[in-house]
């Protein structure tokens, strides 16, 4: 099997170390120069793609407009599978299925990433026990499918979750982009200066991802619009429930409050049946 890595970055670079590692050969593109240098200088591929239609497996690892604006533009081998990684699953799965294509397509989300970004690091491992989410809908097939979550087990994956696309916008506004939200917004109060000696574990949690690279998340946030600003009004007015209990001074209502969310938290533990979501351990 032939297989192509377009978009060379910490993902698109780890997507290739993972599936060398697997026993694959891959080979690699990139818009820029450097990082395809430097993924070849590194072992990172083994070689690389000048055209595409002689790979049986393409993954786009490239920003939603950046990778739509491939697909679009690109020729793919008949009867071959492209596997975007994209943060937004509904918008590319609109652009895809557009027009007919000669190829099968299978949305995909690893689940896994750092704080740092670039192909120098990448690293095989990251996805180890991480989960991979696979969009489904009445015009996947179901042979691609299967051929993707079988590569998901031999990079390492731990599970794979699939859903529809618009379940996954849902859910990922809510676990992915509102966190990355939250911790930018949280960073803005000026008493971040001369912190040091006062942080703990739970500053440092909070913090971890508020430096994103706002180019990428930006775009990720506007083609997700609707499921970002649902769940930034619920946590706004959570927030403001908490301030009027503490204006107020009252204790009652502020203990019911936090009360409250511990409790919703400890149930969210709880394995639940879910006829939106099928999740396969790997």
């Amino acid at each position: 099997m032939k297989i192509c890595v377009v978009g060379l970055g910490l993902i698109g670079g780890s997507v290739c170390m993972a599936l060398k590692r697997a026993g694959y050969t891959v080979f690699g593109a990139n818009r820029s120069q450097k990082p395809l240098t430097y993924a070849l200088n590194n072992g990172i591929i083994d070689g690389v793609a000048e055209e595409f239609d002689g790979f049986d497996l393409t993954f786009v690892c490239l920003p939603p407009e950046a990778c739509a604006e491939f697909i679009n533009s690109t020729e793919f081998k008949d009867g071959s599978i492209v596997s975007d990684i994209c943060g937004v699953k509904k918008w590319i799965e609109d652009e895809v299925y557009s027009k007919p294509r000669n190829f099968k397509f299978v949305g995909t989300h690893p689940m896994a990433g750092k704080e740092v970004s670039g192909v120098e690091n990448a690293c095989a491992d990251l996805f180890d026990n991480a989960s991979l989410i696979i969009t489904n809908t009445r015009k996947s097939d179901i042979s691609a499918v299967q051929l993707i979550k079988k590569l998901a087990k031999e990079m390492g994956f731990g599970r794979v979750v699939e859903c529809s696309a618009e379940v996954h916008d849902r859910k990922i506004a809510y676990t992915s982009q509102l966190a990355h939200i939250v911790s930018n917004a949280y960073v803005k109060d000026r008493e971040i200066d001369c912190c040091l000696g006062f942080t703990g574990g739970s500053f440092q949690d909070m913090t971890r991802i508020a430096g994103v690279d706002e180019t990428v998340w930006a775009s990720l946030y506007l083609k997700n619009k609707r499921n970002v600003c649902e769940k930034l009004s619920s946590v706004i007015n959570s927030l403001e429930e908490i301030k009027s209990a503490v204006e107020l001074g009252d204790k009652a209502e502020l203990e019911a409050l936090l009360k409250n969310g511990r409790t919703i938290f400890e149930e969210s533990k709880t394995v639940k049946e879910n006829g939106d979501i099928k999740i396969t351990v790997l």
